[in-house]
């Protein structure tokens, strides 16, 4: 259940797709009256959607598989992916409903009483600043939070959303007896019980601590009374959480056998479906860049997110996010190379790695990571200069956007191996110009990835694994025969000595700029 629409991919015994379906929420289900699966409400920061609506978006799409001739008999295991942060509140007696699905009805017109809330809290949701604040200053700062959460406290994560509806709404909070995450609710649909929540996508709540992998106490006290044992006990993301129900066995023709492993959030999914390994760098070059990182030791900072591995549970993910992305390469074509991406792309071969020494930082909308806005250009001297020429212009933008993303990545505890790989994809993952300088800067080889179907086929690879859950057998085993990405750059020689001179060079400045923004002495 990704956002928008709720899709379905099985893959063979080889790893390859075979079907695909989806529903998407607004054209198939109008009734509901969503913008983009959501309703944005009056104030523009609650945004929710109808639990109801997600619930006969399953049946629609389980119905549209069966009238296709889908055989339900063949399926080993399934997995799944939600959006992250959204929650779900069942009311008390839900349980029993869950437990006795009668096949001869459509799930929808079975749960119809079976929510204490029925718009649910999502992603977009920015409405609980408030409890932020007070989860923060609960646990002693936002440093400390981030630490034993991965994160300081966002609006969005589930935690301050379960705190605004204890506060707000307590007679509907104390009438719900469980409370799942978007992932771990669609996996209870198909338990017919209710489903763990996995450690990766929990650790986007604000409530899981990732080093003991266990819920945080000071955290879950902060947020609302009786919160554990709503929650129930987290889960490893490669758990066999049981069988699938024996209505879709009775309904569909499932096999009785069929495994359900734990759903965990998009992202997680994301990173599954890239077939990340130790080491290695996913960067999606779209709207707003964003940075998946495989980490062994993190280093939570106030930027970024840190996850628990959804594919090995010694291990971790981060997530970075940039505003400035394909916009900001955009308006740089247009200003310097005349609107053409041939002309931008010549630029950055005629300009030497390193740019003789001059560094751009370029956010005209205001930065997430590092929080700033603002154009500013640095001669080889660190002088603040008003333009660059038109080719200096173009190399300083795409290099500058890589160092940040390495030098933030960093931060987060990410280490360049020997054996890293980075995945681009996105769209300026067509332009090898640009992916050259990606390789130059990280100093790694650069692979290009289809990632369209990117959370529903790490669902597919995720339940692959699940089966062999339990035997030691690594992911990176089960998924090692699915389609390879394809080498699109690899570093050029001399680039390791000179990004290793630049890096620190560009650090202090972007310190230099912050300081400047916050007044403080340099």
């Amino acid at each position: 259940m990704i956002r928008s629409y709720v899709k379905v991919v099985a893959v063979d015994a080889a790893m390859n797709v075979f079907y695909e379906d989806s529903v998407h929420f607004d054209r198939d289900l109008p009734e509901f009256g969503t913008q983009g699966g959501v309703h944005v409400h009056q104030d523009g920061l609650t945004v929710t959607s109808p639990v109801l609506m997600w619930v006969q978006a399953l049946d629609i799409l389980l119905e549209k598989m069966r009238a296709s001739g889908f055989d339900f008999s063949r399926v080993l295991a399934l997995s799944g992916a939600g959006q992250q942060h959204g929650s779900i509140y069942w009311k008390a007696g839900a349980s029993r409903v869950l437990t006795s699905l009668s096949p001869d009805l459509p799930l929808h017109e079975q749960l119809q009483a079976c929510f204490s809330i029925h718009d649910c809290p999502v992603w977009m949701d920015s409405s609980t600043t408030a409890q932020c604040r007070q989860l923060e200053a609960a646990v002693g700062g936002a440093q400390a939070l981030s630490c034993l959460t991965g994160s300081r406290a966002y609006e969005r994560f589930t935690g301050n959303q379960i705190a605004k509806i204890y506060q707000q709404n307590p007679e509907a909070y104390s009438h719900t007896e469980r409370i799942s995450l978007v992932s771990s609710f669609a996996a209870s649909l198909f338990l017919g019980s209710y489903c763990p929540i996995d450690y990766s996508d929990g650790s986007g709540m604000n409530l899981l601590q990732i080093q003991d992998k266990v819920w945080a106490q000071a955290c879950l006290g902060a947020c609302a009374p009786h919160l554990e044992e709503k929650l129930g006990p987290p889960v490893p993301s490669c758990s066999v959480v049981g069988p699938v129900s024996s209505y879709y066995v009775q309904r569909y023709g499932f096999p009785s056998g069929c495994k359900v492993v734990a759903f965990t959030g998009d992202n997680p999914a994301s990173l599954a479906g890239m077939r990340l390994e130790e080491g290695d760098i996913a960067i999606s070059l779209g709207t707003s860049d964003t940075l998946f990182l495989w980490l062994q030791e993190p280093t939570p900072a106030l930027e970024g997110h840190i996850f628990c591995s959804p594919v090995d549970p010694r291990h971790y993910m981060a997530l970075l996010c940039f505003k400035n992305g394909s916009l900001m390469r955009e308006k740089i074509r247009d200003e310097s190379a005349s609107g053409s991406w041939s002309e931008f792309s010549k630029a950055l071969r005629s300009t030497e790695m390193g740019n003789g020494g001059n560094l751009g930082f370029y956010f005209d909308v205001k930065e997430i990571t590092p929080e700033m806005i603002g154009r500013h250009r640095f001669s080889p001297e660190n002088r603040e200069v008003p333009a660059f020429p038109a080719d200096v212009e173009i190399r300083a933008l795409i290099e500058g956007q890589f160092l940040a993303k390495r030098i933030h990545a960093e931060g987060l505890g990410y280490r360049v191996l020997p054996k890293t790989k980075i995945l681009a994809t996105g769209g300026a993952s067509h332009n090898g110009d640009i992916l050259q300088v990606l390789a130059d800067v990280f100093g790694a080889p650069v692979y290009v990835i289809d990632t369209a179907n990117s959370a529903c086929v790490g669902s597919a690879y995720r339940a692959f694994h699940g089966l062999a859950a339990g035997t030691g057998v690594p992911f990176s085993e089960v998924v090692k025969f699915a389609p390879s990405p394809r080498l699109a750059a690899t570093p050029s020689p001399g680039a390791a000595q000179v990004y290793a001179a630049l890096l620190p060079r560009y650090a202090q400045l972007e310190q230099r700029i912050l300081s400047q923004s916050q007044g403080l002495p340099e």
